[in-house]
């Protein structure tokens, strides 16, 4: 394994890493690394250029489009056999059991995520790539607690694999003396090991990419690609991948994303949390993107459902899927009435995604893949998707993309509150590792933690009014916090989960009460993630 300066590994070898972390694999990284890291970093560069423009009142638009991108007559490339059909796709982390009960859970589609369902632990990250090349090989097993054996069954979804976003880097292999960025890292040893694994079973080397903010960051990761299955004598175009929308920027340069990636892409997906995050963050500075609770920003709020039916017309218009959002909700084991209201919520929620024309959805437990199948199968009967629908009334105008306007939208205690234990719940769980955590019958990632921190912040930058008259400052967020914290510490027993609640309450301190608010509460918690 290279250790002579030009590869280093950080991260202690466990079972197994030896085969994930192989010197031809490094090899790999390295060439990706001295070849893409460059330009990664200049396009950093560029999104905090940007930002002080938004900061000092910029507002953007669409871009100017020469070529004629926006409308003109072009298709994206051909799309697999089995990624015909995504009605329903489920997500999660890489862990074992996960890994195996997704594939078995009757969706089409597995997201497998190396980014904002997972805490970047050193183990998640590379006993992650183990669980995959296991399960594509169909010999991953895992026994449970109760000795239960979990196994794959005969028929499962389709494998796509989410790296982490351009801004993430990994400190646990640095190349040249500097760290990789996370997402060359996930793509990188995900392809060089299982890209002709994955071609020798009838299906390829799949993707989801978050986080884009334009079309030279799709443009960076087509290059990518191109180099990768040029290196490993692929054809041109055997890697495919839907792209999350899921910033403000991304979604007024979606066509131009699709453009860029036109060759691999096969999709559009509406990630809705993130996208509610990225508007706070980008807009921090306008108080006409003041938004409400955060339960109030639904999907159905005027600039949410521009977002939602402008994605599906620039994807239908263009060949391409599009995939809706998240259905967060974890049945409960106890109480009927819970999951009577919620099932009710989630059936609305498809339904609407399918009548606007999206072509499968999210969901993030097993139980809800019936719940969700059962209303795209009333859509879409035998047809695979809804490819063919496509109206020129559907294409919304920049103005209605930035119009944050949410009608009889307010500010509550309960928001606060809400916000601050869902912030402080999930940063425990990540700090130990579980990038996944179940927090009031919602499985909740990264993206939702982002929305509850950067509303606190957000709150408190424009003095907003309770019902009661009170404006909310920093000060009365911080006793709240305090007041949340030890609810959550007289709840608990665990003397190391009240040590990881202390470091989550500090991380809270940082990316919620800082004066300009952090790009990412994930780039201040891995820090004190080892």
């Amino acid at each position: 394994m290279p250790q002579d300066g030009a590869v280093q590994i950080r991260g202690s070898m466990g079972k197994g890493y030896d085969q994930v972390l192989t010197d031809d694999a490094l090899a790999f990284l390295a060439e990706l690394h001295r070849a893409f890291e460059p330009r990664r970093q200049a396009l950093l560069d560029g999104r905090a250029e940007l930002q002080r423009k938004l900061d000092d009142g910029y507002v953007p638009a669409f871009r100017d489009d020469p070529e004629g991108i926006r409308g003109g007559d072009w298709r994206v490339g051909p799309i697999p056999g089995d990624l015909a059909d995504r009605r329903v796709e489920i997500t999660g982390p890489t862990d074992r059991k996960m890994v195996i009960n997704a594939l078995n859970s009757g969706a089409r589609v597995f997201m497998a995520d190396f980014e904002d369902a997972n805490a970047p632990s050193w183990p998640n990250m590379i006993e992650g790539q183990i669980n995959l090349t296991d399960a594509i090989e169909r010999r991953i097993e895992f026994v449970g607690d109760n000795n239960k054996v979990y196994k794959l069954n005969d028929q499962v979804a389709t494998l796509v694999v989410r790296p982490r976003g351009w801004h993430l880097t990994d400190k646990h292999i640095l190349v040249d003396g500097s760290p990789i960025a996370g997402g060359l890292m996930d793509f990188g040893l995900y392809m060089f090991h299982n890209a002709q694994r994955l071609l020798d079973r009838n299906t390829g080397p799949y993707f989801y990419l978050p986080k884009l903010e334009g079309a030279a960051e799709a443009k960076l990761w087509n290059d990518v690609f191109t180099y990768a299955e040029k290196r490993l004598d692929l054809v041109h175009g055997t890697i495919k991948v839907t792209v999350l929308i899921e910033t403000i920027l991304g979604a007024l340069e979606m066509e131009e994303i699709l453009y860029e990636l036109r060759d691999h892409a096969v999709g559009l997906n509406a990630g809705r949390w993130d996208y509610i995050f990225s508007v706070i963050k980008k807009f921090r500075n306008h108080s006409a993107a003041l938004l409400p609770d955060r339960a109030q920003v639904t999907m159905t709020v005027p600039f949410m459902r521009a977002y939602a039916t402008h994605l599906v017309q620039v994807c239908h218009r263009h060949g391409a899927h599009a995939i809706g959002g998240m259905a967060a909700f974890i049945p409960s084991r106890r109480d009927p009435q819970v999951n009577e209201e919620a099932l009710a919520r989630v059936r609305e929620d498809k339904e609407r995604e399918a009548n606007d024309g999206f072509d499968g959805t999210w969901v993030a437990h097993p139980d809800l893949v019936p719940v969700a199948q059962a209303v795209f199968d009333q859509y879409l009967g035998e047809r695979p998707n809804q490819g063919g629908r496509w109206s020129a009334d559907q294409v919304h105008t920049a103005e209605e993309l930035l119009n944050f306007r949410v009608p009889d939208g307010h500010v509550t205690e309960t928001g606060i509150r809400n916000n601050l234990q869902v912030t402080l719940r999930y940063l425990e769980s990540w700090l130990r590792g579980v990038g996944a955590a179940a927090i009031f019958n919602l499985m909740e990632d990264a993206a939702t933690a982002e929305i509850a921190r950067a509303q606190l912040w957000q709150w408190a930058r424009y003095n907003a009014r309770l019902a009661d008259g009170r404006a909310v400052t920093a000060g009365l967020i911080r006793q709240m916090a305090e007041e949340e914290r030890d609810r959550i510490r007289q709840e608990w027993q665990d003397l190391d989960a009240k040590a990881r609640l202390d470091k989550a309450f500090r991380i809270f301190d940082q990316v919620s009460l800082a004066d300009t608010l952090p790009d990412f509460l994930t780039t201040v918690a891995y820090g004190y993630l080892e």
